[in-house]
């Protein structure tokens, strides 16, 4: 193997970790923990702190899927040259670093889509129309799917005629449901998922048994919140908080880490030593290090200036957070969870506080950043690979 090749596919995987450490103080850092901030649930230096951890383990034991669509799905027809892919995770990584400097949390998932598609083109690539509808069917419907959810759940915490005795357990009951489904490559051996490693312990088989195991394991949780809400309600709020903030922290490490090592995949044909899960844990690592040393910031721009959240505003941003996200995994879709958290909050600022429980000049520049990050990447993505070639 050329020298040249090496160096250059060094100077990608740097770019790649720099896009890593970029996503853990931006996007998958800030928002899974700043709905808990928010709620004054856990302090924003221990969040960070815990952010880092579960988004390493979540882009080890799930960023596959999302890496190999973000490498390979976006362009049809060429495969990204290496000076292709630092192209990529150089404008994704920059206009994320703008994001950070300014406060306005720039979308993870325009910017990297934006700048593979503009790149692919430009080499001859042609346009995965059936990938983007599907991604663009995401991005539109997150805001109303999640917002939605979002008020549904704020508008019932509060209410006297549905105790939270019933309601959180519920939550917890559903959220424990999907948790039993989720795929981990860990588990790949046994079914991949809890319920499916727990239903080859069975003698019967079938689908029948993989739900009935679901459903068990959702009681369990339930009636596990429900105990503790009994003996401490304000105790118990916050730990089912917590905990949400960790399965949404774990889910942004699984969806997030693609667009940072995503583009390096195509790559790895020619460098057999190195291994997709290797990259995956460079992305991982990236991930941790960026949460740690520069995601207060967002944390604090997200909990404090988009909303007043309480906790149970925040258990309502949340669950259709951790909902989305694990449906972006399993879809194997870059999503923005910039998109998908600010989403959340806002539907369920609605629901407690109408149009003051938002701001809505916040609101509009995020969503301007958001649209024109994804324009502004395809473009420079375009241009940078029509000027040098390929």
């Amino acid at each position: 193997m050329e020298l040249t090749t090496i160096l250059l596919f060094a100077t990608a995987a740097v770019a790649s970790l720099f896009m890593a450490w970029v996503i853990g103080a931006g996007s998958s850092g800030a928002t899974p923990f700043a709905p808990a901030v928010g709620a004054n649930a856990i302090p924003t230096m221990r969040a960070a702190f815990l952010v880092g951890i579960l988004g390493f383990t979540g882009a080890v034991t799930q960023g596959a899927r999302v890496s190999e669509a973000v490498g390979t799905g976006l362009v049809e027809g060429v495969t990204l040259p290496v000076g292709g892919v630092i192209v990529v995770l150089l404008i994704g990584a920059g206009l994320m670093a703008i994001g950070i400097a300014t406060g306005y949390p720039i979308a993870t998932a325009f910017t990297v889509t934006g700048s593979v598609i503009g790149v692919g083109v430009a080499l001859g690539g042609d346009p995965a129309w059936g990938k983007y509808a599907e991604i663009g069917g995401v991005w539109v419907l997150t805001p109303f799917v999640g917002g939605g959810i979002a008020y549904g759940i704020a508008s019932v915490l509060p209410r006297p005629d549905v105790p939270e005795a019933v309601s959180v357990p519920l939550l917890a009951g559903i959220v424990g449901t999907v948790v039993a489904n989720l795929e981990f490559v860990v588990l790949s051996s046994a079914g991949g998922t809890l319920a499916a490693a727990g239903s080859a312990a069975v003698p019967a088989d079938g689908i029948a048994v993989t739900a009935a195991i679901s459903l068990g394991i959702g009681v369990v949780v339930a009636a596990a919140v429900r105990w503790d809400i009994g003996r401490d309600q304000a105790g118990g709020l916050r730990r089912f908080l917590l905990s949400l903030g960790a399965l949404v922290a774990f889910s942004a490490g699984a969806s997030q880490v693609g667009l940072a090592v995503g583009p390096l995949f195509p790559l790895l044909a020619d460098m057999p030593m190195v291994s997709p899960i290797a990259v995956l844990l460079g992305g991982g690592v990236g991930i941790l290090v960026g949460s740690w040393t520069s995601a207060p910031r967002m944390i604090k721009s997200i909990s404090q200036e988009y909303a007043s959240l309480g906790p149970r505003r925040s258990i309502a941003t949340l669950v259709p957070s951790f909902l989305i996200a694990q449906t972006a995994v399993l879809l194997g879709v870059p999503i923005s969870f910039n998109e998908v958290v600010v989403s959340a909050i806002v539907g369920s600022g609605l629901a407690v506080a109408g149009g003051a429980g938002v701001s809505p000049r916040k609101l509009g520049l995020t969503v301007a950043a958001w649209l024109g990050s994804l324009v502004l990447a395809f473009g420079l993505g375009y241009g940078s690979m029509s000027l040098v070639g390929p």
